[in-house]
Order: C-alpha cells, then sequence, then structure tokens
C-alpha cells in the first residue's frame, strides 16, 4: 500500500519509528516493507558462529548421503548373492533406484524450500532417510531394498539440490564460492573416496546389510542437531518479521516483499513444482550448463562400479581394488589452487570497480574441461585388455587429473546457477540434480556385458 501526506501523522511516525526498531524498510514505490540492509536478522547479517554451524551440518548431510549412495555399489556386489539375481540388476536396485527417487526428489524439493522455507524440510527428509536406511537392512527381501532406497535417494534430494539455496541465503557472492567449493569437494570425496572404500570394507568384515545401519544410526544422530538449525529462507523470515510490526502498529494491509507467497495449493503447482522442469527446457544456460554438469557427475557412478572390475583384473582384492579412488582425491585436492586463482581474480575486479557477473568465476570450467578430456584418455590406453603388461600406477596417476577436473566442473557449474538464479538457484539446481541424477542411474548399468535378466 502507499501512504499520502493525508495519513495520520501520529501513525506515520508510529510507523516509521517500528520500521526502524525491526530494521526493515519500505520499497521505493512503498508498496511493500523489505529489509534494511544491516538488519542483523537476514541470514545473510548473521554471526560468523551461526552460519558456520548451518553451513556445517547441511554440507555434512550432503557428504555422508552421498557417501551411502556410492557404498550401494559394493552392496549390490554382496547382495546379488543372497537375493539370486544378475549383477547388473542388483545395481539397478541399489543404485538406480536410489537416483530415480532422486530425481524426483530435486523437481519437487527445492521450489517447495523457496516458497516454505528450508528447515523443517532438512529435520523431515533425513528422519525419513534414517527410516528409508533401516528398511533397506532390515526386510529380507527385493521389495524391502525397493522401497528404501527409492525413498532414501527421494529424501536425499534435499541436501543434493537445496543445499546450494541454503547456501545463496547465507553469503554473498565472493563468500560463494568458498562454500559451494566445499560443498561440491566433500560431496564427490564422500561419492568417490568414502563411499567406496567405506563399503567395501563394510561389506567384507560386516555384511553388506551393515552400510544401511551405520548410515541410520549416524543419519538419526545427526537428525537431533538439525533441531538446532535456523530457517534461512530470507523471504520467509520477511514475512515473519512484517507480521510482527501488523501486530505492533495495528495496520493489517502491510505486505512484505515476497516473490515467493504462493495463495493455494495449485498455484504452487503451476508456479514453483514445474519451475524446474521449465527452467530446464526454455533456460539455455540451465540446459547447457546442466548437460555438462551430468554427464561429468555421471562418470562418478560409473567409475564406482569399474575402478574396482579394472583394478580386480590386475590383481587387487576386493578390498584394496577400492583404494585407486583415492588417486582421485588427490585430485580434488588440486581444486583449492583454483579456487585461489578465482579470488586473486575477484579482488583484481573489486580494486578495478568492475561488477563480479557469474561468468567472472568460470575459469576452473576453463580448465576442467580440456584436463577432463586428457585425464579419460589417459585411463583408458593404460589398462589391459588393450594395453597389457602396464603397472597399475600408470592408470592409476591418471585419476588424479580426472579426480581434478570432475569437482572443478561440479563445483563451478553449480556455483554458476547459484550466481545466474540467486533467489531461485535452487529451482536451477533442481534441474541439473535430475538430470544429472537419471543419467547416474543409467550410467552404472550401460557396462560392457551388462543385462538386466
Amino acid at each position: 500500500m502507499s501512504f499520502s501526506s493525508s495519513d495520520d501523522d501520529t501513525s506515520a511516525l508510529s510507523l516509521q519509528s517500528s520500521l526502524e526498531d525491526l530494521s526493515l524498510e519500505f520499497t521505493t514505490d512503498r508498496k511493500f516493507i523489505r529489509w534494511a540492509n544491516a538488519n542483523p536478522r537476514h541470514p545473510r547479517n548473521w554471526t560468523t558462529n551461526r552460519k558456520v554451524y548451518d553451513t556445517a551440518i547441511i554440507i555434512w548431510l550432503e557428504f555422508f548421503t552421498t557417501a551411502i549412495s556410492a557404498s550401494g555399489a559394493s552392496a549390490a556386489a554382496d547382495a546379488q548373492h543372497e537375493f539370486g539375481i544378475s549383477h547388473t540388476l542388483s545395481v539397478f536396485l541399489f543404485i538406480s533406484i536410489y537416483l530415480i527417487g532422486q530425481s524426483i526428489g530435486g523437481i519437487v524439493f527445492p521450489p517447495f524450500s523457496e516458497c516454505f522455507g528450508r528447515r523443517w524440510l532438512y529435520i523431515i527428509s533425513m528422519a525419513i532417510y534414517c527410516i528409508s536406511c533401516l528398511t533397506t537392512g532390515l526386510v529380507p527381501s527385493i521389495s524391502g531394498v525397493v522401497v528404501g532406497r527409492f525413498f532414501s535417494g527421494f529424501t536425499s534430494a534435499i541436501p543434493t539440490a537445496v543445499v546450494p539455496g541454503s547456501i545463496e541465503d547465507l553469503y554473498n557472492a565472493k563468500d560463494r564460492i568458498v562454500f559451494i567449493f566445499l560443498w561440491a569437494m566433500l560431496a564427490n570425496t564422500g561419492l568417490l573416496i568414502i563411499g567406496p572404500i567405506m563399503g567395501t570394507y563394510i561389506v567384507s568384515g560386516l555384511g553388506w546389510r551393515w552400510i544401511f545401519y551405520i548410515g541410520a544410526i549416524v543419519i538419526g544422530i545427526t537428525t537431533g542437531f538439525l533441531f538446532n538449525l535456523q530457517e534461512s529462507r530470507h523471504t520467509i523470515l520477511l514475512e515473519n518479521e512484517v507480521s510482527k510490526l501488523r501486530k505492533v502498529t495495528g495496520m493489517q494491509e502491510l505486505r512484505a516483499l515476497n516473490p515467493d507467497h504462493v495463495p493455494d495449493l495449485r498455484t504452487f503447482l503451476q508456479s514453483a513444482v514445474f519451475r524446474p522442469a521449465r527452467f530446464l527446457v526454455t533456460e539455455p544456460i540451465v540446459f547447457i550448463v546442466s548437460t555438462i554438469a551430468s554427464i561429468a557427475f555421471a562418470m562418478v557412478y560409473l567409475f564406482t562400479e569399474a575402478l574396482p572390475a579394472v583394478y580386480g583384473d590386475m590383481g587387487f582384492t576386493t578390498q584394496t581394488s577400492s583404494l585407486p579412488f583415492l588417486a582421485l582425491g588427490c585430485g580434488f585436492l588440486l581444486s583449492s589452487l583454483t579456487r585461489v586463482l578465482d579470488h586473486a581474480i575477484l579482488d583484481k575486479l573489486y580494486r578495478e570497480g568492475k561488477p563480479i557477473t557469474p561468468e567472472s568465476k568460470l575459469i576452473g570450467f576453463s580448465i576442467g574441461a580440456p584436463v577432463l578430456a586428457l585425464g579419460l584418455w589417459w585411463f583408458a590406453w593404460t589398462i589391459p585388455p588393450l594395453v597389457p603388461n602396464v603397472h597399475w600406477i600408470v592408470s592409476a596417476t591418471a585419476l588424479v587429473p580426472v579426480g581434478y577436473s570432475l569437482n572443478e566442473i561440479d563445483t563451478v557449474l553449480a556455483g554458476y546457477l547459484a550466481d545466474s538464479y540467486l533467489s531461485y538457484a535452487s529451482s536451477g539446481f533442481a534441474a541439473m540434480s535430475f538430470l544429472r541424477a537419471i543419467l547416474s542411474a543409467i550410467f552404472p548399468c550401460s557396462l560392457k556385458g551388462c543385462t538386466l535378466i
């Protein structure tokens, strides 16, 4: 609403005083209420300790759930004998079903979090994830695996697709580089290093069901810590602040600046749930970025199946055949050097007074794309049977540039979407998550000689 000079002076002064007390202000057209720049209740102005706690716990969720996801390859190899099924069908049950669930959750949850908040979504989803892991381990049938893996994948879409939006809530463009990098690096570490190695040793020592028992225990404990998480969606918090303002002033006509407001479920479904799908088919940036990132990410799941087989043929044991994943981790560490270069570029732009655009942060992708091609060629031409009698260290060394480039592509393109779509970063990333989950579900089943019968 707008206020003219005929408004009661006392009411106007009272309103202005209340706005200042709550660190709020009118938009320039005086129709809506918005945050004042230094409002301490805006997520970007929270204390460092508060932001570090929230960021650490949601990144931990992504790290651990991806590790459990990658452990599915080890579980599949062991469970196929118990259920009397082919290896590829077992891979489909333990990995592909999980990723199909994640692809669906990745479309639904991000816009929901943008409209209704993130905190309770994290809490409820992780509680369901815990139950789903128990279902996978406890139910002695294939149907239990299908239900458990689908719903654990469905709820794992929260940290996978919503965390970039939470990071955008909390940090400015410069700081986002660091936290998007940490999120992507730890997720890839869980997926490509901890998950395969942990899964191999757990299955060898305790059996495949203990992968999911441990997953349920750890996520169950983490869910308790999530209750101390603060809501970070700034439009939801602004609505709460304006609600306080209405109570103080008695002016029920005051409205928050909230582009995410949805009056009913139908409007939500039309404008929000289909937003990621709309982005994917109508936004060239989202389509191109999603396609490139999804192919690179799907290779991660392909490696979780391929590397144990490759190095098993070279004489490695079941346990040690997972250790070449450590070479990928060395590549991840090299990504920290690119972040130093990122900061040098941004500091130069700040000093010169030039604007920082999303394209200013693409240097890692420019390096990572050709390095990935080089690393894959190197690896492919140094493993048997096409190239016999080559020491395993030669091909394992090729995994270092592969790990570097996979991490760079994932980190940089996720950050690019976050910077390009800002408040709608979760929806932009949901489109990418959907496509990469679908490809990741397909790639492990595409190895030569695999059938579903």
